[in-house]
């Protein structure tokens, strides 16, 4: 057995562009809890706002912050009430802690819970550090299949899981994802998991389109081609994930009569809406905060044939490094940036 140490390195956010190496207790598992050892951090586009801004809507950095939450590990140790037996499982940890006592709790809609602490949201800290502590059953078993930065890749994974959830992507459906992103990527290899047979993809950068196609998209398309027709497309279901006003309008514009738009990219608080258009066209319009149970299906199809969460990472970082790792996504080749904890 590994001996755990008393202390280990964390990555602090003091203030908006300015991190610096600590050294704190390793927190102990309370009952119904596990400490996990971490290996990756996925780099998420929260965590560099954060960063930069220091705020994310009505969540704001007052003190000092430990970001990260695309996170994957081995358990080092469980709390009262966990089996042993779990020591040195390789696991992704779902990075909330719901209060499975609220109405939304017992309704099947933790994501929505008021009380919930999710890491790296403040107050709460999250995974730039050497161990954390989980609820036993957010912290899911991973197979020797997936690599630890693929399991980190589940958390993004389960956001485009839960917006075809949402859009209720059906076999053979066309879907329409504005944004060729990461969290693009990913809805694309969901959509694909689920069914669906047509993928369009739109995105101003042209690396992005080539590179999506290798992501379950069937067809990549510039927006501002004046001969590209979003209502050409007649889509069965629409996910924004790009969070440009335009992209919301075209996309509403390419579905079809009963379809359903999901946002799921943060732009500008306020936009207008054709509501003439969703009236008449009885269009679903719903948005995404997070996911529920979405861990086993992620698992499962991140290991179908086609599915590579590997071949998002175009960067990898110490954890010395995570500044540099939330910074990189300034260049436009960058898709995954991961920062990776030694083994001890």
């Amino acid at each position: 057995m590994v001996q755990i140490p008393s202390t280990m390195r964390v990555n602090v956010l003091l203030g908006q562009r300015q991190v610096e190496m600590q050294e704190r207790p390793v927190p102990r598992p309370a009952p119904g809890d596990v400490l996990v050892r971490v290996r990756s951090v996925g780099v998420c586009g929260s965590d560099v706002h954060y960063y930069m801004e220091g705020r994310i809507g009505p969540y704001v950095v007052e003190s000092p912050l430990v970001l990260g939450h695309e996170v994957s590990g081995v358990i080092a140790d469980v709390g009262d009430g966990v089996s042993p037996e779990r020591i040195g499982q390789r696991v992704a940890i779902e990075p909330q802690r719901p209060c499975r006592r609220c109405r939304h709790c017992k309704n099947g809609r933790s994501n929505l819970c008021e009380q919930m602490e999710f890491y790296a949201t403040p107050p709460i800290d999250g995974t730039f550090c050497d161990y954390v502590v989980a609820p036993a059953d957010y912290a899911h078993p991973v197979p020797d299949a997936l690599s630890d930065h693929a399991a980190a890749l589940l958390e993004p994974f389960s956001v485009g899981i839960w917006a075809c959830q949402k859009a209720g992507v059906q076999p053979g459906d066309t879907v329409l994802v504005t944004g060729g992103g990461p969290i693009g990527a990913l809805t694309c290899l969901a959509a694909r998991s689920f069914g669906a047979g047509r993928v369009v993809v739109t995105d101003l950068v042209p690396s992005r389109r080539e590179r999506i196609l290798g992501f379950g998209a069937t067809e990549a398309h510039d927006p501002a081609d004046p001969d590209f027709d979003p209502a050409a497309i007649e889509a069965d279901a629409f996910i924004e994930c790009s969070g440009a006003t335009p992209a919301v309008h075209a996309g509403l514009a390419a579905l079809r009569s009963g379809g359903t738009a999901v946002l799921v990219g943060l732009g500008p608080p306020e936009i207008p809406i054709p509501v003439g258009l969703v009236a008449m066209k009885e269009i679903v319009l719903t948005g995404v905060f997070r996911y529920v149970d979405t861990w086993p299906r992620a698992i499962a199809a991140a290991q179908q044939q086609g599915v590579d969460l590997d071949a998002l990472v175009t960067a990898e970082y110490e954890l010395e490094d995570a500044e540099d790792a939330l910074t990189s996504d300034s260049d436009p080749e960058s898709m995954k940036s991961v920062v990776v904890v030694p083994r001890a």
